[in-house]
């Protein structure tokens, strides 16, 4: 068919470009300058995902919202704004050849990925693509493209009627055009299963199933099969429906994890999108593929923040953080402990911080020492299988980042298991009863044994980060068990601990090289739960002294610097009344000081006040916080939390916590995937399981 000139790209551009000056000049300035442009290197790349293209989403939001539907008019925009600012479409295999060492990329490469096989991919985005000439990746769920017509599609958590989305001859067709390749987006998990005993629906590729029959959690094995039998089936069916070969794998909702990984390059498609954020540099391999999921509200120049860096880039995001203990939430009592958690949730969502630091662990005596844990595991007591529950109903209902809290040798292990003795002694052998009960991280047995508990939590539950509990520290008295003499030994010092603190030079060597150890063991602890929960953020405890004075290093194998440089961020316990300061503002002062003073220091530093004094059992005074918080931000301080939040109690104030916590006016809305893959469950039940 002959093109007319009114609909060449040309055309398009020219019409669209009063509407673009238009919105360009009725956006308010952003709170943040633009983050810098991705390097022209010729291999990276950015990709954004779309969903459902539809007419006059705005004005059917409230009936029946998708915050991944997109309006026409508003795509036909995207699309020429991307032409207008210089933005050049590729194809996968551009991205492949280039990765190679074939003919690099343009400039400001992009690659358009649209999920799920809806109708609006072959009548709406399939002209306008043929119009610019832009190649795509389009991911079909099998499952959905099966069912005959006139039926009705399981999508989400209800039925759709079958026309909504594509017949396999439009996919024939667009696969012949050589515009368009198709990827998985699986065959039949796109929806949620079972994850736990109360029911939640998490993703089904990256969740191991919970039988309510038999109470009993699916193993590895199982897992991996079920996984790998479904990729093997999607593959298939595309590839006999249509003639065209499929290579790659795109995640729904995201969720994938090392196994899922591999299962997808066993079942022919080595290459797989994620909704991770930011950049695809040279160093993110194309089995993990970064998108920019883009939402309804996005409008053309949105783009430009989501197309550009940073992730591991000039700043990390502002970070306010509640530090919340799950013992408040337990009960004995199923009912109880349902009412205890929609209390959390309501008050997280009332005050929107960007994180929640969630104890995954029990504590029932507040002695900071694991007696228990809060999800299945190999070595402790299973308190109530809790953990997985609250964390995704805090994602998915109150929209924040979840963090799990947890000690990094702070177990107490059954009497029956022969490693509960292996335990940090001091040089005098006493047991000192202002420090942690503590495994020796000096014991390999004893590190295998923790990693195993921080593998067990990433694969029964869905979480975004790491935090080290404080208890990640070293006096200068010890460790003086067997394991840990045998190490001194081995980094070349006496394996004989009065002769090291008898000797200035041996002390300042041990004490770097404790610092590092455990510095070094909680990054194996990331990695082990990372294979589970990949691109976990991680952060770590740090005592104020340490921090203060760097000679208290050997006090606490604890230093700032190698800390800022080891996790995302440091979550400094910044707390008067714990350090017994009289003058507390001055002390605050000081520690923000020396933020402003270290490179990254304040970029990378979470300041946690104390929310109750200790040593009297009462919270501090709803106007003491907020004096505090105003006197760190007037610092400079851009990241902000306090522990413990009592949210039976309302302690610290609503009010009081968020003017100081809440993030909702930091954050531009929805230019990312970050931003729109915790959208609440309750308003995209199609991205969100259960």
């Amino acid at each position: 068919m002959r093109t007319t000139k009114k609909n060449t790209p040309l055309a398009l551009l020219r019409a669209a470009l009063p509407w673009l000056m238009l919105l360009a000049l009725s956006l308010p300035v952003l709170a943040q300058p633009l983050p810098p442009a991705d390097p022209d290197d010729g291999v990276s790349f950015r990709v954004i995902s779309f969903h459902d293209i539809r007419a006059k989403v705005r004005e059917s939001f409230e009936a029946s919202p998708d915050e991944t539907a997109m309006d026409e008019h508003t795509f036909a925009g995207v699309l020429a704004w991307l032409q207008y600012n210089g933005y050049h479409p590729v194809s996968l295999q551009q991205v492949v050849d280039a990765r190679s060492g074939g003919k690099p990329l343009p400039p400001k490469p992009v690659l358009l990925t649209f999920d799920d096989g809806y109708r609006s991919a072959y009548t709406k985005v399939f002209p306008l693509l043929r119009r610019y000439n832009y190649p795509a990746v389009m991911a079909l769920v099998t499952s959905w493209l099966e069912v005959p017509e006139g039926r009705q599609v399981h999508w989400g958590d209800k039925p759709a009627p079958r026309e909504n989305f594509l017949l396999w001859s439009e996919v024939a067709e667009m696969a012949r055009s050589g515009l368009v390749e198709f990827a998985s987006h699986s065959d039949a998990m796109h929806t949620g299963t079972v994850a736990n005993p109360q029911g939640n629906m998490l993703p089904a590729a990256a969740t191991h199933r919970y039988d309510p029959q038999t109470g009993r959690y699916e193993d590895d094995e199982a897992y991996v099969r079920r996984v790998e039998a479904d990729l093997r089936r999607s593959r298939e069916l595309i590839e006999k429906r249509t003639g065209a070969k499929v290579r790659s794998m795109v995640w729904p909702y995201g969720a994938y994890n090392t196994a899922a990984l591999e299962a997808s390059k066993r079942a022919g498609m080595p290459i797989t999108f994620t909704l991770d954020d930011g950049p695809n540099s040279a160093a993110v391999p194309l089995s993990r593929i970064r998108r920019a999921l883009a939402a309804y509200d996005n409008e053309a120049p949105s783009f430009d923040r989501m197309l550009r860096s940073p992730v591991g880039g000039e700043e990390r995001p502002v970070n306010r953080v509640m530090h919340v203990d799950l013992d408040y939430v337990y009960d004995p009592d199923p009912a109880q402990q349902e009412r205890n958690l929609s209390k959390l949730i309501d008050r997280v969502a009332a005050v929107r911080p960007r994180a929640v630091f969630l104890q995954a662990y029990a504590d029932p005596d507040g002695d900071g020492v694991a007696d228990a844990l809060y999800f299945p595991n190999r070595h402790l007591p299973m308190r109530a299988d809790l953990f997985a529950r609250a964390a995704w109903q805090l994602r998915s209902r109150a929209g924040v980042k979840v963090y799990a809290w947890m000690p990094v040798t702070a177990f107490k292990l059954p009497a029956s298991n022969p490693l509960a003795t292996h335990t940090v002694t001091a040089q005098d052998g006493a047991t000192h009863a202002d420090r942690y009960h503590r495994l020796t991280p000096f014991d390999p047995a004893v590190r295998a044994l923790v990693g195993d508990i921080y593998e067990d939590l990433g694969r029964h539950a869905f979480f975004e980060g790491l935090l080290f509990h404080d208890d990640a520290m070293l006096s200068d008295d010890e460790d003086a068990s067997p394991a840990a003499l045998a190490t001194y030994a081995r980094w070349g010092l006496p394996a004989d601990m009065a002769a090291i603190r008898a000797n200035p030079d041996l002390m300042a060597r041990w004490t770097t090289a404790k610092t590092r150890h455990l510095i070094e063991f909680t990054q194996e602890l990331a990695a082990r739960t990372g294979a589970w929960r990949p691109m976990l953020e991680t952060a770590r405890n740090l005592y104020a002294r340490p921090v203060l004075e760097p000679q208290a290093e050997q006090w606490f194998a604890q230093n700032y610097e190698a800390s800022l440089a080891a996790y995302d961020y440091v979550a400094l316990m910044a707390m008067p009344r714990m350090e017994r300061e009289t003058d507390a503002d001055g002390w605050l002062a000081r520690l923000a000081r020396r933020a402003a003073d270290t490179p990254r220091g304040l970029d990378g530093t979470v300041f946690e006040l104390q929310a109750r004094d200790w040593r009297t059992g009462k919270p501090v005074p709803d106007a003491e916080l907020a004096r505090q918080w105003t006197l760190l931000q007037r610092a400079g301080v851009r990241h902000l939390g306090y522990y413990p939040d009592d949210f039976l109690d309302d302690q610290p104030g609503l009010d009081t916590v968020r003017r100081a916590i809440s993030v909702r006016t930091l954050l531009p809305r929805a230019l990312g995937p970050a931003a729109a893959a915790q959208v609440p469950a309750q308003t995209a039940p199609k991205e969100r399981p259960q």
